[in-house]
């Protein structure tokens, strides 16, 4: 039986690298284990979102009642503090610590901010609805604690997941970088998918109470994950044993006009800003326009977001894989913007051609490419960062990325309720009708800037090309991103991506 096991587990080693692209991420300083539980911040950050955007959303508007305009102010408010990503970045890069860390006192002050947001959330949302003893409470007391609460957990997950990755930037080599960032997402995508179901099934019988109950345990769930996720991760160097410091160190300021001499910076976050208009702009009308459009039952939309996390997971699994193994990060974002425009093109005619599987397939593809886009593009700021700017490179990605898809969100519902209102009740548009007509204007919009992604990576493409041309030895009848024929990382590819 001995003998089985360890040729079992000969088996499972020999094939991990090929068909498991995290199972090669590991160096001898830096255990599966280790880099697992790093990852456990990932899981509070996916649980916060689920919660935010999700279960929340629901429970308010229909167990409380609350106005869904107030409902859409609450779930706005923590990309308020999405701009301040970057900062954040920046002063774990330069924070001085006695104890020598940089990005653990920042996770921790993420944690206990993320947890106090929960711990007031539910009470205050009580007092918003004016349920039990609350229903005397002027309006502005449960706006403002509510408003307080959502803004607490946005500013929370905002700073533990900008001083999570870099810390996980911090520890991993360069040629990992691409498979560090897909393992992360992946664990956040999964945990989003399992919180959904436990939260789902928790509040099935809904009370006051096991609303309290629900939330109160997701923060301590939060400060749980994020302590095991930090603990004995990074390395002390305190300051009396450290002759390598800088007098002073830069102000933000200082850093961020260093940040932009970087080749292509600015444009670099200009395709992010882009891509993610593209892909984050249909967010919130898929499951509609299932419904409305194609007819589909709750039960029906509902199974659409798996279905979207699942393009999601195969994605950052696909990116893990090419980029890995030497893939241009440059190049596949490129590609992810040209797959974009047929998945909505297949969900845009789903509707007048009476095929609902074209629109699943297209669901598919679009949550493929939005997770490859955001693959390629986080590796390629991973990738370019210099070592005293990693925390300012992944706040700058993350600040763009994250404002951005929240003023998505916001574009795409007002431009699908102008339309429809413009269209009036017999008018059409494209010989869709007005109630598909909103919902088509919106993702024609998104193959436009999709487009325009293109049109804005195709120089930097092209840039990098002539680099490796140019360089001694290179063969130009070699794929710029072939996928090596082993598990290793390609140095000139490496180099490539960090001329951004």
């Amino acid at each position: 039986m001995d003998r089985l096991g360890r040729k079992l587990t000969d088996v499972w080693v020999s094939m991990g690298p090929r068909f498991l692209p995290f199972a090669d991420v590991t160096t001898p300083d830096l255990s599966a284990g280790r880099l697992l539980r790093l990852s456990l911040f990932q899981v509070s950050v996916g649980m916060a979102l689920v919660l935010l955007l999700g279960t929340l959303n629901r429970v308010m508007v229909v167990e409380l009642g609350v106005p869904t305009t107030i409902v859409g102010l609450m779930i706005a408010l923590p990309v308020a503090a999405a701009p301040f990503r970057a900062l954040i970045g920046h002063r774990s890069d330069t924070h001085r610590s006695e104890l020598g860390w940089r990005r653990v006192p920042f996770i921790w002050k993420g944690t206990l901010v993320q947890f106090g947001g929960f711990a007031l959330m539910p009470f205050a949302l009580l007092v918003l609805a004016g349920q039990g003893e609350a229903h005397s409470a002027p309006a502005w007391v449960g706006i403002g604690t509510a408003g307080l609460a959502f803004l607490l957990v946005g500013a929370g997950v905002h700073t533990v997941q900008t001083a999570g990755l870099a810390l996980a930037t911090d520890l991993t080599p360069e040629k990992s970088h691409p498979k560090v960032v897909g393992l992360m997402y992946v664990v956040m995508l999964l945990a989003m998918v399992v919180s959904a179901l436990i939260f789902g099934a928790a509040l099935a019988d809904y009370t006051p109470g096991r609303l309290v109950q629900v939330i109160q345990g997701a923060a301590v769930a939060t400060l749980i994950l994020n302590t095991v996720s930090m603990w004995k991760q990074e390395t002390r160097r305190p300051r009396r044993l450290r002759t390598d410091e800088p007098e002073r160190d830069p102000t933000f300021s200082e850093a961020w006009a260093e940040f932009r001499k970087g080749e292509f910076a600015l444009l670099h976050l200009i395709i992010v800003g882009i891509g993610t208009l593209a892909f984050g702009m249909a967010d919130v009308l898929l499951e509609p326009f299932g419904g409305q459009v194609l007819g589909m039952t709750v039960a029906g939309t509902t199974r659409l977001t798996a279905l979207f996390a699942a393009g999601g997971l195969v994605g950052f699994w696909m990116g893990a894989v090419v980029m890995g193994r030497g893939g241009e990060p440059h190049r596949w974002t490129l590609y992810s913007a040209i797959l974009g425009i047929p998945a909505f093109l297949l969900v845009m005619f789903a509707g007048p051609l009476g095929l609902l599987e074209l629109f699943l397939v297209g669901n598919f593809l679009i949550g493929f490419g939005a997770a490859l886009f955001w693959h390629s593009t986080l590796t390629a700021t991973m990738n370019r960062a210099a070592p005293d700017q990693v925390g300012l490179a992944l706040g700058a990605w993350g600040a763009v990325q994250a404002t951005v898809a929240g003023v998505a969100i916001a574009i795409a519902g007002v431009t699908r309720d102008v339309v429809k209102l413009v269209l009036g009740p017999e008018g059409t548009l494209f010989g869709f009708d007005q109630v598909a007509g909103g919902y088509i204007a919106v993702f024609a919009i998104e193959i436009l800037f999709l487009v325009a992604t293109i049109l804005a990576i195709i120089p930097l493409v092209r840039h990098v090309s002539r680099r490796r041309a140019q360089r001694p030895g290179h063969d130009p009848s070699s794929a710029a991103d072939a996928p090596a024929s082993s598990g290793t990382h390609d140095p000139e590819a490496a180099e490539a991506s960090a001329t951004l």
